[in-house]
């Protein structure tokens, strides 16, 4: 039996439809080698169901049964007899045991929005990306956090401080509004924003104000008041400060540039996706206002830390309940400890939960009309693992009511399956089964640069393991719409992993994250984040070649003027070849080859093909890969559409043969191949 022809996935290639409704009547087809096996059984709990031989194409047969799907998740695998050979199928492919842990699963109703599956996504973290508006620039002394007044920083180029919380280089949503058409030129289809909501620090994680959008990132059309006067100790006197995140002016026309920065987007057709933070909020929160930013302003009711009457008193869980504990309570929860991230105290108060639920509609509704959320530590929410799943099961039914085409996306580290029963997030930002193997297996680092691990660097059955393992947790629909990021705000820059230096820049200094990075390495992941299942997301500046070690020298800002230009160039190739190959989307993926730091696999979609091909080594290297796998005709000719290398890249014309199903090729030191097959039609127009 040819163990390597058998497949099925979940996509529409083998369910049928792929997101099929409550009560559907579907279609469930698998692949064999032609003429290869003697029967196909459907396993699904302890019962077994024969398939049928439908339609015999090229090298393959293919299997078929009709599934009556009730209101239930529906879970199968595939038994495979040959004789007196029997295997199994399942999430993990070919076995000789069954696997019921890897069962295929369609969760009957449950589907995530067609525009969000393979989109080409950009991360933008505001106050780096660029300054529009200098009007509205945070000021020196403006306001005090974490016991030292806020900064302007003057030099745009400069790298950020080890303690970069209050720093602030300017940028702002006119920037984001001004570099609409580099945006668009690069090919995104979504831009994630880190947090935009009022708050005190530059990456705006401690939410002051969940309403409105921060005017420093939006409009000051209301301003005066007085920065802090000299030797201050609290907000008390950061007048200036309390006028510009308070004014109600202020804050609506930040909303209104918002509202237009969105239209103006989906003119463009591309898509906006806002960060969530709703495990905890800041220390100034007008419902708490540890900070007495609000204490002055008669418009605001009192914060739960200055009054015990506060309207707030139970958004949050207090230590101390003695009447005599206010005003000025401190003993709030704090979350992991931290008292400028008070915890949300959900449990105790149906009003908060209320209110959230609203905050979670209003930014995907008229006038906003946002595309989705990202959920910052969403397994976090709440204080029991119950209350966590019933809060954001009530919210995807809120969030989808109002806007149905709206993405749910949720951070999260670990094994994601219970959230992703269909009922709750879509999907998650893709650690697991894509940032953590890939980082692994192209450079042998962590993705923090916190440990260097020479085991697992060029370490196929790492990879290969890790990615089938943690792809297996995600039904489809989901697996298509994962964010997967080589960078982010979170963690070390991608082309920095290239230099295997380990440490932080408070460490090592800045400087080191600049040294000796491997741009070849570089162009390999990037092929592979453009050519691998899900939503491609790449963070600011990494097409331009920023580099830095994890937050907050991973903030760097966008280097306009100064851009890596063979980065950048490639990064729009990459883009434009996964926009335009049709199987890059949507379609199955199967590993072909694998040997210590090779890599190849294939994406395939009805009578389509895309090959992808990774040399690692520092070698050169002949391979030979069984191409037919993927359904590429056994004789014939296959088209290079991107060839990267240690010397840069190239997009010329250049064809391989396919001979008994396989091609051979030389692979140079770190380089990476796409390729798809020419068809006989195309052979003649091009006179080949």
């Amino acid at each position: 039996m040819n163990r390597e022809a058998l497949f099925c996935d979940g996509t529409q290639d083998y369910v049928i439809p792929a997101e099929p409704k409550e009560n559907e009547k579907i279609k469930i087809r698998f692949r064999t080698a032609h003429n290869d096996v003697e029967e196909v059984h459907i396993l699904t709990g302890n019962s077994s169901y024969p398939m049928w031989k439908i339609v015999s194409e090229g090298e393959f047969d293919f299997y078929e049964i009709e599934w009556q799907l009730s209101d239930v998740p529906f879970s199968y695998l595939f038994e495979v007899k040959s004789g007196d050979q029997i295997c199994y199928f399942s999430r993990c492919g070919v076995s000789d045991q069954r696997e019921d842990f890897y069962a295929f699963m369609i969760v009957p109703g449950f589907s995530t929005p067609e525009w969000a599956k393979g989109a080409v996504m950009y991360q933008i973290f505001v106050d780096r990306f660029c300054n529009g508006d200098p009007t509205n620039d945070v000021e020196d002394g403006e306001y005090i956090y974490i016991g030292a007044p806020s900064v302007k920083i003057k030099d745009w180029s400069k790298v950020p401080a080890a303690m970069d919380i209050r720093n602030f280089y300017g940028g702002d949503l006119q920037g984001v509004m001004d570099k609409l058409d580099y945006l668009q030129d690069l090919g995104v289809e979504v831009v994630y924003f880190n947090p935009l909501f009022v708050s005190p620090s530059n990456h705006k994680y401690d939410i002051q104000d969940y309403d409105y959008i921060d005017p420093h990132y939006g409009k000051i059309v209301s301003d005066g008041g007085e920065t802090l006067p000299k030797g201050a100790k609290d907000n008390t006197g950061a007048t200036k400060y309390q006028k510009r995140t308070g004014d109600i002016r202020n804050l609506e026309a930040s909303n209104e540039l918002f509202a237009r920065l969105v239209e103006e987007m989906h003119k463009r057709g591309m898509r906006v996706i806002l960060d969530g933070v709703f495990n905890h909020c800041g220390s100034f929160n007008k419902w708490i206002d540890r900070e007495r930013i609000y204490e002055q302003q008669p418009e605001y009711p009192k914060g739960a830390y200055v009054s015990g009457e506060s309207p707030y008193r139970k958004f949050f869980r207090f230590h101390d309940e003695r009447k005599e504990a206010w005003p000025y309570n401190k003993s709030y929860d704090g979350w992991w400890g931290h008292d400028t991230l008070p915890k949300l105290s959900y449990e105790d108060s149906p009003e908060l939960e209320q209110y959230i639920m609203e905050i979670g509609k209003k930014w995907v509704s008229p006038p906003y009309n946002a595309d989705g959320w990202r959920l910052d530590v969403a397994a976090d929410l709440g204080c029991s693992n119950e209350y966590n799943h019933m809060f954001w099961k009530r919210f995807r039914k809120e969030v989808k009511e109002a806007n149905p085409e709206a993405l749910i996306l949720a951070e999260h580290y670990g094994d994601p399956g219970e959230w992703l029963q269909g009922d709750e997030w879509d999907s998650v930002m893709n650690y697991d089964a894509f940032m953590e193997p890939l980082t692994w297996f192209l450079t042998g680092m962590e993705k923090h640069s916190d440990e260097r691990r020479t085991d697992l660097w060029g370490n196929a059955d790492n990879f290969i393991g890790g990615m089938r393992h943690f792809m297996a947790s995600m039904l489809t629909p989901s697996l298509q719409v994962a964010m997967n990021e080589l960078s982010n705000h979170d963690h070390s820059r991608f082309l920095t992993r290239t230099n295997h230096i380990v440490g932080r820049a408070e460490h090592v200094g800045a400087k080191a994250a600049e040294e000796g990075v491997n741009y070849a390495v570089m162009r390999e992941a990037v092929t592979v984040q453009m050519t691998w299942v899900g939503a491609p997301t790449v963070y600011y500046g990494d097409e331009a070649g920023v580099c830095g070690f994890t937050d907050p020298d991973n903030r760097r800002t966008y280097p306009w003027g100064r851009e890596n230009k063979e980065l950048l160039a490639f990064h729009k190739e990459m883009i434009r070849i996964h926009k335009q190959e049709k199987p890059l989307r949507k379609g199955s993926i199967k590993l072909l080859y694998a040997e210590r730091n090779v890599l190849a696999y294939a994406r395939f979609q009805e009578d389509e093909q895309i090959i992808v091909i990774l040399n690692n080594s520092k070698d050169l290297k002949e391979l030979t890969v069984p191409v037919w796998f993927a359904g590429v005709p056994k004789q014939g000719r296959m088209e290079r559409l991107m060839y990267t290398y240690e010397e840069g890249y190239t997009t010329e014309y250049d064809e391989f043969i396919v001979e008994n199903g396989e091609i051979v090729i030389n692979m140079g030191r770190h380089s990476a191949i796409v390729m798809k097959p020419i068809s006989e039609g195309e052979k003649t127009w091009q006179g080949k």
